[in-house]
C-alpha cells in the first residue's frame, strides 16, 4: 500500500512512519508547515510545526530511507484553524483547535491531497486503533494505553476518513516504549518534549493574543439574577469555569470564589456565580458526525459515555438526535444531538466538542452549541 506518513518532527510520528515501512508499505514523509512565520523556532514544549521542526522530521526520514517533502499548508491553516478560534472567541465559545486541525488539515485538506496524487492511506502518531467490524466497516478505539490515548482529538474523523487512515502506534503499551524505540533506531527526537498549548500561541498568553486580534471593550460582569458585580476589561478574556481575574470589588454573600458561568458577545457580558453552578446537567450540539457506521437509530436514547476534554474521564450517559428546542438559533427542522450525562459535567462551555464512546469504540462527536445547567437560577 502506498502511505504518506504525516511527520510533525516529534518522536510519534517518526516511529509510526518507521513502522510503517517495516510492515511492508510503500512510504512517503511529509511534513505541513502551518506556520506564517516559517524562522520561528521551538521553545521547550511550546510550539510546534516550526523550522527546528521540518528538520528534525528530515532527519529522521533521512534515517528511515524514505522520501521527504514540506507541504505549504499555511493559508489553509489560517483559515480553517486560526481565524475560526478567532471568530468562535468573539462568538463566546471556547473552540478546541486540535480538534479543527485534525478535522480540516490533517485529515480533510491532506487525505484529500494524498488520494489525489495516489496514495491510499495517510499514517501519523496518534495514539488510536482502527478495527474492522464483521461487516468491514471501520471502527476507531482508544489506544492500547489509557494514559496516551488521543481517540478524543480524532473524534471528528468520518468513516471515508477512517478508511484512509493508519495508526501504527494505536497497540504500543506505553510512550516510554516509543521512545526507546526511537533512540534504538538513532532518532534524535526521542527524547525531544511533547508540544503543549495552542501551537500558534507558543508564548501561551491567549488572552493577549486575543486582545490584539479581537479587541477588547469594557462591559458587565453580572450575577445569575442579572445583577451588575463589576466591570470586565473584554469578554474574549474569559472562560467558562476561569475563577482568577475577575476583579469584582464586592465578594459574594457567603464569601465564597465566584466563576464564570457564561460569556454574552451579543450584549459584551459575563455572568458569575457560585461553583456548584458550574455542574452542567444536558449539553447538545448541531455540528455532530459519526466515526464510522452509524446508529441505525440514533434518534432513540442510547446508552454511551462522553467525554469533553482530551484528558478528562469519561461519564456514562444517554444521547440520542432529536429536534431543537423551540427558540433556538438553529434552522427550522434542525437536528442535535443531545447528552445527559449520569453525573453533572464540570465547566462545560460551548464551542467545546464532546466525544461519545460506546466501551472503546469512538462512536461520534458534536460540538457543544448549549449547555442546560444541573442548578437552577435562582428566583
Amino acid at each position: 500500500m502506498k502511505v504518506l506518513a504525516a511527520m510533525s518532527g516529534g518522536v510519534d510520528s517518526a516511529v509510526a512512519a518507521a513502522r510503517a515501512v517495516e510492515a511492508g508499505h510503500e512510504v512517503v514523509g511529509v511534513h505541513l508547515a502551518l506556520s506564517r512565520m516559517p524562522g520561528t523556532l521551538r521553545t521547550g514544549s511550546r510550539g510546534c510545526c516550526t523550522i527546528e521542526d521540518s528538520m528534525d522530521a528530515q532527519r529522521a526520514a533521512n534515517i528511515i530511507g524514505i522520501p521527504y517533502y514540506v507541504w505549504d499548508f499555511s493559508e489553509r491553516f489560517k483559515l480553517d484553524v486560526v481565524d475560526d478560534f478567532i471568530a468562535e472567541y468573539a462568538a463566546g465559545r471556547t473552540p478546541n483547535p486540535c480538534m479543527r486541525c485534525n478535522e480540516r488539515i490533517k485529515f480533510a485538506a491532506l487525505l484529500e491531497k494524498a488520494l489525489a496524487l495516489g496514495f491510499d492511506a495517510v499514517a501519523t502518531g496518534h495514539y488510536a486503533s482502527i478495527t474492522t467490524d464483521a461487516d468491514g466497516n471501520r471502527e476507531l478505539h482508544r489506544a492500547a494505553a489509557w494514559a496516551k490515548d488521543q481517540s478524543y482529538v480524532l473524534g471528528v474523523l468520518t468513516a471515508d476518513q477512517l478508511a484512509h487512515s493508519m495508526f501504527p502506534l494505536g497497540a504500543t503499551p506505553s510512550k516510554a516504549e516509543v521512545r526507546a524505540e526511537a533512540a534504538e533506531r538513532g532518532f534524535s527526537v526521542a527524547n525531544k518534549p511533547d508540544s503543549h498549548d495552542i501551537c500558534f500561541i507558543p508564548d501561551g498568553d491567549t488572552r493577549g493574543w486575543l486582545a490584539d486580534r479581537v479587541g477588547a471593550e469594557r462591559g458587565d460582569i453580572l450575577d445569575r439574577t442579572g445583577a451588575k458585580l463589576g466591570v470586565h476589561e473584554g469578554a474574549t478574556a474569559y472562560t467558562v469555569g476561569q475563577r482568577r481575574g475577575l476583579q469584582i470589588g464586592t465578594p459574594a454573600a457567603d464569601g465564597k470564589p465566584r466563576f464564570v458561568l457564561e460569556v454574552r458577545p451579543v450584549t459584551n457580558t459575563v455572568v458569575v456565580g457560585p461553583k456548584e453552578a458550574l455542574a452542567i446537567g444536558e449539553i447538545a450540539g448541531t455540528k455532530y458526525t459519526w466515526a464510522g457506521k452509524a446508529p441505525e437509530t440514533p434518534e432513540v436514547a442510547f446508552d454511551c459515555e462522553v467525554q469533553i476534554r482530551a484528558h478528562a474521564d469519561p461519564v456514562p450517559a444517554v444521547a440520542q438526535v432529536v429536534p431543537v428546542p423551540d427558540g433556538s438559533d438553529s434552522a427550522p427542522g434542525a437536528l442535535e444531538l443531545r447528552i445527559t450525562p449520569a453525573e453533572p459535567l464540570n465547566g462545560v462551555a460551548p464551542g467545546q466538542t464532546a466525544v461519545v464512546y460506546v466501551g472503546t469504540r469512538v462512536l461520534g462527536q458534536c460540538t457543544i452549541d448549549r449547555t442546560v445547567s444541573a442548578v437552577p437560577v435562582p428566583a
